[in-house]
């Protein structure tokens, strides 16, 4: 075993124990056997153990004292009690005190493997999933939301009050401003931070399958119905469901949402009893709900139910100051991600990126990042590569009027393209040596390849 478990063995038969030690140690165990439990006890420490195996009959301390005083030091530890009187009185007394699982004597070597095994692969899942919850309130955390300006820090300082409370927020901003985002900071910073977050995106859907993802079905209730369906209300029973692009609800999904932000019920399609739900609903849209009202389009009585709570998400083009922070948090993503060494962008290219607008958002610009990533393989991204993927204005001239960025792309482009010709001419059209010869990876040279649609083939 690459991690080898520890077992702390307590049996006051000897003979058992050292039989119990040797089959645990064959299999790749590390195990330490006590007769004492008094002294057993006194040993343990807790994280110096993964498994306790004690006999329930011993003399001095018996076995569910020896549970209860290891359970008072380390609460999570698995414990498997051994026992030859398996009393249903004795089970539950050792349950309702901790106790993972009761082996009965006489048993096979195989089966305290298997015991040992399952008792140790729980507590694996256990961790791993206790892992995940931080990894994912770390994730959500409002200071891994990047940015320093002050309408960012007016809408966390918003969320940070709303998200203790169980109110339905509507939020709303721009495509790409990270409206899911701050929906999953107020889950995650929320007392339902332990039950699902859910989403769904109610414009990428038609009406009738919308009603049914969202509120479920009973078999028969149309055809195709060929078993009953939980739909997401349901599923996120206790958490969060988030409604992304709310705005495009047809009205008869609206109705029977609006009956649910009523009566915290719902009636599934086919059904005649409602089904009721503890959900906190979270909304998002990049569309003017009041206009949507105005119209007919949307209903009122909804949108107040949805909007008690309004966080609106300024466009990046309004927190200008948070660009270089997101650009070296894109950059770094990318550097873990794929193992590079992109320093960050040239002076150049932060000025270019500063003064661009950003239709898309933060999502646009972590896109052309991740892209300028792909095609530099040097220490900064230059204006030149992030050009490539927005229209970037001409650069200003530096004084001496003979050239300008037109003419400086140009040049570089017929630099590259002669360049990589020669390299694969040199190399007899074998790319994998060109790159190698120029220090850049593959990837990077088949892109470039055929942005200059140069064919190897040519040159072996």
């Amino acid at each position: 075993m690459a991690d080898k478990k520890r077992i702390m063995l307590i049996d006051n038969e000897e003979g058992l124990c050292r039989m119990m030690e040797a089959v645990l140690s064959d299999s790749g165990y590390i195990v330490e056997a006590h007769t004492r439990s008094f002294e057993a006890v006194d040993v343990f420490r807790a994280g110096a153990w993964d498994l306790v195996v004690t006999d329930i009959k011993m003399p001095g301390m018996d076995g569910l004292e020896v549970l209860q005083k290891i359970k008072e030091k380390e609460p999570s530890i698995p414990v498997i009690m051994v026992t030859a009187y398996a009393t249903v009185e004795t089970s539950i007394q050792a349950l309702r005190r901790g106790a993972y699982d009761m082996l009965t004597k006489p048993f096979e070597p195989e089966e305290l493997l298997y015991r040992v095994k399952n008792a140790l692969n729980h507590t694996k899942l256990l961790e791993e999933n206790r892992e995940l919850r931080e990894e994912l309130v770390g994730k959500f955390r409002f200071d891994n939301i990047v940015g320093a300006s002050e309408g960012l820090k007016d809408v966390l300082e918003r969320v940070a009050r709303i998200a203790v409370r169980d109110s339905s927020v509507l939020v709303t901003g721009e495509s790409g401003t990270g409206k899911e985002l701050i929906a999953q900071a107020i889950h995650y910073n929320s007392p339902r931070r332990e039950k699902k977050f859910i989403a769904i995106n109610c414009g990428a859907l038609p009406a009738s399958i919308l009603e049914s993802e969202l509120f479920g079905y009973r078999k028969g209730a149309f055809t195709g119905a060929h078993e009953n369906r939980t739909g997401l209300l349901e599923a996120a029973d206790g958490g969060t469901l988030f409604l992304d692009e709310v705005g495009n609800l047809p009205m008869e999904v609206q109705k029977t949402l609006l009956r649910f932000l009523q009566e915290q019920e719902f009636i599934r399609i086919g059904d005649t009893t409602p089904t009721k739900v503890d959900v906190r609903i979270i909304s998002a849209t990049n569309s003017d709900l009041n206009r949507a009202v105005e119209r007919g389009e949307f209903r009122e009585d909804l949108f107040y139910r949805l909007n008690v709570v309004n966080i609106h998400l300024p466009p990046l083009r309004e927190r200008r100051s948070d660009i270089p922070l997101l650009a070296a948090h894109f950059i770094g993503q990318q550097n873990r991600k794929f193992g590079t060494r992109v320093k960050g962008l040239a002076p150049d290219a932060l000025e270019a990126v500063c003064s661009f607008p950003w239709p898309g958002n933060i999502r646009q610009m972590q896109n052309v990042i991740e892209a300028s990533m792909a095609m530099e393989c040097g220490d900064c991204l230059g204006r030149g590569v992030i050009a490539q993927f927005i229209d970037l204005p001409a650069a200003t001239d530096d004084g001496d009027g003979e050239s300008d960025e037109g003419d400086y792309n140009q040049a570089l482009s017929r630099f590259e393209r002669d360049y990589l010709q020669g390299l694969l001419r040199k190399n007899r059209g074998n790319v994998d040596a060109a790159a190698r010869e120029a220090g850049m990876n593959m990837a990077t040279i088949y892109r470039k390849i055929k942005k200059y649609s140069i064919r190897k083939e040519d040159f072996s």
